[in-house]
């Protein structure tokens, strides 16, 4: 073992709290009024589709993200695939999506029959980069019937999702510039960034739409789930339409007007929803109090640096982030297993789409930087529970 994996696992071992168990990426935690809320479902009967808790869960992600409207999903591949719907997407159409990210930004894309293609990322945000995302569209795209189109394939650039990667909110402000040069409808996948702000804002409401997701790891849970945010009434009105089935009111007749998805979130997982918003802004301060301990740690060891918060944003670190100065696929691949091997649950970044083979032949730009930081990523344990964690946390990771 090197000298540079075993201070990163030492370091990482301080900032767990030195933990004699398996210390797990991500768990969630439930110490507040969830079993309350999930026990009235069971008693009064309303554990589907329909309830209470379900209009409540949207009315309080839109007032805590600052949203106008929000529509609950049964989990965010769902949101996104909904919110690429309402921007415009069509079959056909091409869709710009950072190859460093979640497969279901491009699952979702295809979804919606469009293809994605995929772009580059930079090494402070993690995001889709605005300076090769110009250089690119220069080269391989031009302006026409008041669109965005690639001279190469002839296909029409309907969208540019922006994914803000383990929590790190994009450059919003040059990415919404050059959407607006480009006619390119800006679609945020916020699957990671519930709690993250942008210039005082919150991720989520700087796009036309936007998608959430409460995974069983994410910041909030709710099981499985996800939410659609826009500020655009018409577009939440049909995102609702969209996820319930495309169902119209026509008494007790089953009229549907247009073909619609079953994507509704059930009124149990929105009662955990309901109690975990409630504690929300503990659970984030607990993880940024994580993240800062971690970063202490790290200061003064050469060769790797804890991922922070770009200038001019407030992140949720949701994944406390680390990146290797070397490009060094052994050097990589030792410290996930030195840590792995410790009980100490870390992974690298996901596999970048371009690598996988139902995307081989997408269009794609110059992706190098993100080549790059496929080999200098390791996310490290980054539960709330590390720091200070109140009695009843534990649960599904």
């Amino acid at each position: 073992m090197t000298t540079l994996t075993n201070s990163i696992l030492e370091a990482v071992r301080e900032g767990a709290g030195f933990p004699e168990a398996f210390t797990p990426l991500h768990e969630p935690e439930f110490a507040g009024r969830e079993e309350d809320y999930v026990a009235d479902c069971i008693r009064t009967g309303w554990v589907s589709s329909v309830g209470s808790f379900v209009d409540r869960f949207e009315a309080d992600l839109a007032e805590f993200t600052g949203c106008s409207r929000a529509v609950a999903t049964v989990n965010g591949t769902a949101a996104l695939h909904i919110a690429l719907k309402c921007s415009g997407v069509q079959a056909g159409d091409e869709v710009l999506l950072p190859t460093l990210t979640f497969v279901a930004t491009a699952n979702a894309t295809s979804y919606a029959g469009a293809i994605p293609h995929f772009v580059d990322s930079e090494a402070t945000t993690l995001a889709v980069c605005p300076e090769a995302l110009r250089s690119h569209l220069e080269e391989c795209a031009e302006k026409r019937d008041g669109g965005c189109f690639n001279r190469k394939t002839g296909r029409r650039i309907a969208a540019l999702v922006v994914m803000h990667a383990f929590g790190h909110p994009a450059q919003l402000d040059p990415l919404l510039e050059l959407c607006r040069e480009w006619s390119i409808p800006l679609v945020e996948d916020a699957a990671e960034s519930l709690g993250s702000y942008y210039q005082g804002r919150h991720t989520g409401g700087f796009g036309l739409v936007s998608a959430l997701s409460f995974n069983g790891n994410k910041i909030l849970t709710t099981g499985g789930g996800g939410a659609i945010l826009t500020n655009d009434p018409a577009i939440a009105d049909r995102a609702k339409h969209l996820t319930t089935t495309a169902r119209i009111s026509d008494g007790w007749n089953f009229t549907h007007d247009e073909i619609g998805y079953n994507y509704r979130l059930p009124n149990l997982n929105a009662a955990l929803g309901c109690a975990q918003l409630e504690r929300i802004t503990d659970m984030l301060q607990r993880k940024r109090a994580l993240a800062m301990r971690y970063k202490a740690l790290f200061k003064d060891i050469a060769g790797v640096r804890l991922l922070e918060e770009p200038q001019g944003t407030e992140s949720n670190y949701w994944l406390c982030t680390l990146v290797l100065e070397q490009f060094d696929h052994q050097l990589h691949t030792e410290v996930l297993s030195a840590l792995n091997d410790a009980g100490l649950m870390a992974r690298p970044v996901w596999t970048l789409m371009h690598r996988l083979p139902m995307f081989a032949d997408a269009p794609r730009a110059d992706l190098s930087c993100a080549e790059r930081l496929a080999v200098q990523i390791i996310n490290i344990p980054s539960s709330p529970k590390l720091f200070a964690a109140p009695a009843g946390a534990g649960g599904d990771v």
